[in-house]
């Protein structure tokens, strides 16, 4: 599969979005303006951009503490992600989750899951009902290097090679678990390899290139539709920025972090885009305009809207009482 000039364009947009509303947050974090942490995604947009691509909103994606990206690469609404980061009611959440916990069931992403590999057996159930619905809807489920080493993911993908499941695992190895190095955590070459322990294919891929991202998606979730069971991709690539904003980086290296600084997958895609034809440096100055524009709206937005009252802490939960549970599990 070869993408298109357009196709491209599309991956471009997407990807910019994502690095400048990480950027963005990161500015409004330090003035004060956001509460609680953030954990940004900046460098790492080609995987979720690749992988997203070919998802259709009623596909489920599950994500982790790290959900910005993949929250507007899956389609959730600009407006409402920074709405839900400043604590609002009109965030995605109804300002409930904030930035680790980013979704919108309505575009097919459920609301993230910070527990490191908490998402990879609620993955594969959501993949088990596709499959019992005969539905041909796919589950992709996010998770970083550390997130292999815990127990929930192996009897996760266990379950989900056993039973044929239609899920899509996307291990975002970015070399580092926080601040431990990928060496003294495995012992595997890769962690791909260990697909085969489960019985499924696994695939490394160059995470920070969204072709090739986007290519070896294209083949694998093609596969989990036609009933074929789940794959297991490795994307390798790296978070330009620290592990939450609390992170002084110490255990990296400044040349490490400028090799990587090379492999930075937008300004190589513009580049390439350049190349081909298919932009010119008028043109992605015209997208970065309007990209810019998008997220000045979802900061006013976000800005003027109204904040929760207290008692809708109790709103969409489930309570037990004598007549057994009441309430919904989610906004209606």
């Amino acid at each position: 599969m070869t993408e298109s000039k357009d196709q491209l364009l599309d991956l471009y947009r997407t990807m910019l979005t994502i690095r400048r509303f990480e950027e963005r947050c990161n500015q409004l974090y330090m003035q004060g303006r956001i509460p609680s942490t953030l954990h940004l995604y900046i460098g790492q947009e080609a995987v979720a951009v690749g992988i997203c691509a070919h998802l259709r909103p009623d596909d489920h994606l599950f994500s982790t503490h790290r959900p910005h990206g993949h929250a507007l690469a899956k389609g959730v609404s600009p407006r409402a992600i920074m709405a839900e980061l400043f604590g609002k009611r009109t965030g995605c959440c109804q300002g409930k989750g904030g930035s680790m916990h980013v979704g919108d069931v309505k575009v097919g992403m459920f609301p993230a899951i910070a527990i490191v590999g908490g998402n990879a057996p609620l993955a594969a159930g959501a993949a088990l009902a596709a499959k019992r619905l005969t539905a041909d809807r796919v589950t992709v489920c996010f998770m970083g290097d550390g997130a292999m080493n815990e127990g929930a993911v192996h009897e996760a993908m266990n379950m989900a090679a056993l039973w044929d499941l239609p899920v899509v695992y996307v291990c975002e190895n970015n070399l580092y678990a926080a601040s431990t190095p990928l060496a003294v955590a495995f012992k595997n070459e890769d962690i791909a390899g260990r697909a085969a322990a489960y019985g499924m294919p696994g695939v490394v891929v160059d995470g920070n290139d969204v072709e090739a991202v986007h290519q070896v998606a294209g083949e694998t979730i093609a596969r989990a539709r036609r009933r074929e069971g789940p794959t297991l991709i490795e994307a390798q690539t790296y978070r330009l920025c620290g592990h939450s904003r609390s992170d002084p980086r110490t255990y990296r290296s400044k040349e490490e972090e400028a090799a990587w600084q090379t492999r930075d997958p937008i300004p190589n895609l513009a580049a390439r885009l350049e190349e081909m034809g298919a932009a010119t440096n008028e043109s992605l100055s015209d997208i970065e305009r309007e990209v810019t524009a998008e997220i000045d709206d979802a900061v006013a937005f976000a800005e003027e809207s109204p904040l929760p009252e207290p008692e809708e802490t109790l709103d969409h939960v489930f309570w037990a009482n004598d007549a057994g549970l009441e309430g919904t599990i989610w906004p209606q």
